[in-house]
């Protein structure tokens, strides 16, 4: 109870103050769905759920010629400190990213302590494409990788 009231006289004080309201999901629903970038070596796809619990689902996997070369799961979550995108990269650590940034049309995750990347973002551009890009710096210089998406039909039975 004392922890409660804690937490309200914290959350009071910082609206007080003016900081802005932490950023909820369905700030950035509009990730849901499936995109999809193809070049002629390779093709990546994100799947994302909508929003429901607290949390959303994504998976990716890229995929070059007729093997799957890579594939992560992601879940963003909502917590007190904001919205978190925890990846769990084919192979690798996971990482948690912490959104600076999150609109109806931008959202940006970072965690400046990561290797590569510290960045992560995702831009929508109108209904049916996005661009998502991984971004750091890496042996002293800034890198950035950009992934242009278009909305595609999710694959069913």
């Amino acid at each position: 109870m004392r922890h409660a009231v804690m937490l309200l006289l914290s959350s009071a004080a910082l609206a007080a103050a003016g900081s802005a309201p932490v950023p909820r999901l369905e700030r950035i629903a509009w990730l849901q769905g499936c995109w999809q970038a193809q070049s002629p070596t390779r093709v990546i796809e994100e799947n994302w759920m909508a929003p429901r619990g607290g949390a959303m689902l994504g998976v990716g996997r890229t995929v070059r010629g007729d093997s799957l070369a890579e594939y992560e799961l992601i879940v963003l979550r909502e917590s007190e400190a904001g919205l978190a995108y925890e990846a769990h990269p084919s192979g690798q650590a996971v990482a948690t990213f912490t959104a600076r940034e999150a609109s109806d049309s931008v959202v940006v995750f970072s965690d400046p302590t990561h290797d590569f990347p510290q960045r992560v973002g995702y831009r929508r551009v109108g209904a049916d494409s996005l661009v998502a890009w991984i971004e750091g710096e890496r042996g002293g210089r800034t890198r950035r990788i950009e992934f242009p998406y278009r909305r595609v039909r999710c694959a069913g039975p």
